[in-house]
């Protein structure tokens, strides 16, 4: 189901919940109730009510824009550290810069068309993935230099190949849910009980009054699919990319 049609959905329901709920309310009220009887002390709960779960939903947000953030610089170190491998390979002898350059690619190949759906789907990393990288670390490590040049070049290529590995365990690391189950717990009843004390203020069946209660059912319920949608930083709409790897790879992107 897309992620669109999920959030017009959830907007949808959540209105029609909140509005049939307080046109059914109204109805019972009595002729000569009168919506001003409510107590002050109802107001201020409300509000600060409203006002922590404001700051409560604000750092959800944070929460999970910055696991996301985080999941797309994981793939630019990876990207950029294998790209430096490819590059400096160019001391090395033909034969050498060749082999090392042809796995680099099948490995960028690899995770951007394979490895990258296998995270989207089950929010791991792939077996094939680790040994396509252990062969491009075995190309590096198993050359013995031959000149001052190649011997130069030689640790700074290790290092490389030391980043891209660990950059890619974050990456793995950072491929499923990051939300906690108990998190979403509070989230969730927390938005019903935020929605809920609206009907403690005696809203009428007034237009300006369905309006505003619709419209504020709608933000909530656009604020927890924004969360959920970034929760997940490489399964969903909002989610990281694998641009830095077809800029620094344009050969990858035909597969």
């Amino acid at each position: 189901m897309s992620e669109w049609l999920v959030l017009t959905l959830a907007m949808v329901a959540a209105t029609a919940v909140v509005l049939t709920i307080a046109v059914l309310s109204n109805r019972r009220l009595p002729e000569d109730d009168d919506p001003s009887e409510t107590p002050d002390v109802i107001e201020y709960m409300t509000m600060m009510i409203g006002v922590i779960y404001a700051i409560v939903l604000g750092l959800a947000i944070a929460g999970v824009w910055e696991g996301r953030s985080a999941a797309q610089e994981y793939v630019r170190q990876e990207a950029q550290a294998l790209h430096e491998v490819s590059a400096r390979s160019s001391v090395y002898p033909q034969e050498v810069r060749t082999r090392i350059r042809a796995d680099v690619d099948a490995y960028v190949s690899y995770v951007v068309h394979d490895e990258w759906r296998t995270m989207t789907e089950h929010g791991t990393l792939s077996d094939r993935g680790a040994e396509l990288l252990d062969k491009v670390r075995a190309d590096v490590t198993d050359y013995r230099p031959r000149t001052d040049h190649e011997g130069q070049a030689y640790q700074p290529l290790v290092d490389q190949v030391a980043a891209a590995d660990d950059a890619r365990s974050s990456r793995g690391q950072s491929a499923g849910a990051t939300m906690p189950g108990v998190v979403w717990f509070g989230l969730i009843t927390g938005a019903l009980v935020t929605v809920g004390l609206i009907f403690t203020l005696q809203i009428r069946r007034t237009f300006r009054e369905l309006l505003l209660a619709g419209l504020f059912s709608v933000l909530i319920a656009f604020l927890l699919f924004l969360i959920w949608d970034f929760d997940s930083p490489f399964g969903r709409g909002f989610s990281a990319t694998a641009a830095p790897f077809l800029d620094l790879f344009p050969g990858a992107a035909g597969g």
